[in-house]
């Protein structure tokens, strides 16, 4: 039986998956299987992400590499469709919220279990939006073993009290996808769920302080969508949270959608979560062949 190596290059075989998701959506989505790993890893995108966007193919290729099975999916709200990169199914983006981004990754986690993918204990990996997620999802999963999150946010408030007003009043909130130019209408959901459970369950850094697997905070100092002081608010609530700061670092580690060649951030940023996540659950596996 093998697991995580250093200086071991895994190979790997992509196999595509699809579920329905919340509200009978689809969630599409794909895993790298490594040869022989008892252990895998969960990738989560943001808001107005997906799966084949921005730095997730060549992170979910350098975690495979190093031996562990990954899970890439598009939530069943992420508005994007059957090609995994065009954003074509605007009332499924509308229809979005933090509740069913939540019951979406329950799926693909009873899925991933039912095909062996995850081991006793599995990393999960989100950004922004999808940070947050990982993290109330991690507060209540014992089964997380190393939880990893860059430019996360740490409340589900992102709005002023105006702008949810305004939102109220005209039924939805213009969202502008600054990579097209296309504008969607995000309805009411995702702000009934701010206003009843933004200070309950959806508390993000409440969350945090539940947390009790190893989690690596990884925040650019530069980051203008979700602002550095977010990710010290999360690493000073969690009991066992290391905050890895990106001198300069942005939102997107200093990349763009179709980039060729990987910034110093990104690269800072993808080596330590890399090391981290093979670090952790190297020990995992350890504990289970131990138990043998």
């Amino acid at each position: 039986m093998s697991g995580p190596a250093a200086g071991v290059a895994h190979r790997a075989v992509r196999e595509s998956f699809e579920l329905t998701g919340a509200g009978g959506l689809p969630i599409r989505g794909e895993m790298l299987v490594v040869d022989g790993a008892t252990h895998g890893v969960v990738l989560l995108h943001g808001f107005k992400g997906f799966f084949r966007g921005l730095f997730f193919p060549s992170l979910a290729e350098r975690i495979a590499a190093a031996g562990l099975n990954v899970v890439s999916y598009n939530c069943s709200g992420s508005g994007i469709g059957p090609d995994l990169v065009s954003f074509t199914e605007s009332a499924a983006f509308g229809a979005n919220s933090y509740g069913r981004e939540l019951y979406d990754l329950s799926l693909v986690m009873r899925h991933a279990d039912a095909s062996g993918w995850l081991g006793s204990r599995y990393g999960l990996f989100g950004h922004s939006r999808g940070g947050g997620i990982a993290a109330l999802h991690a507060a209540g999963d014992d089964r997380v073993g190393a939880l990893v999150t860059w430019a996360s946010i740490s409340t589900v408030r992102r709005w002023t009290d105006d702008e949810m007003a305004a939102w109220r009043a005209r039924g939805h909130l213009d969202v502008v996808n600054t990579r097209t130019g296309q504008r969607f209408a995000l309805g009411t959901r995702v702000l009934d769920e701010i206003e009843r459970h933004g200070e309950g369950r959806l508390d993000i850094t409440r969350a945090a302080r539940r947390i009790t697997a190893p989690w690596l905070v990884v925040h650019g100092d530069a980051d203008d969508t979700v602002l550095f002081a977010e990710g010290e608010q999360l690493a000073g609530a969690a009991p066992d949270a290391e905050l890895f700061r990106i001198a300069g670092g942005t939102h997107t580690m200093n990349v763009a959608h179709g980039y060729t060649v990987p910034s110093p951030e990104l690269l800072q940023a993808s080596e330590r979560t890399v090391h981290f996540l093979t670090e952790h659950l190297a020990e995992h596996l350890a504990e289970h062949l131990d138990a043998r």
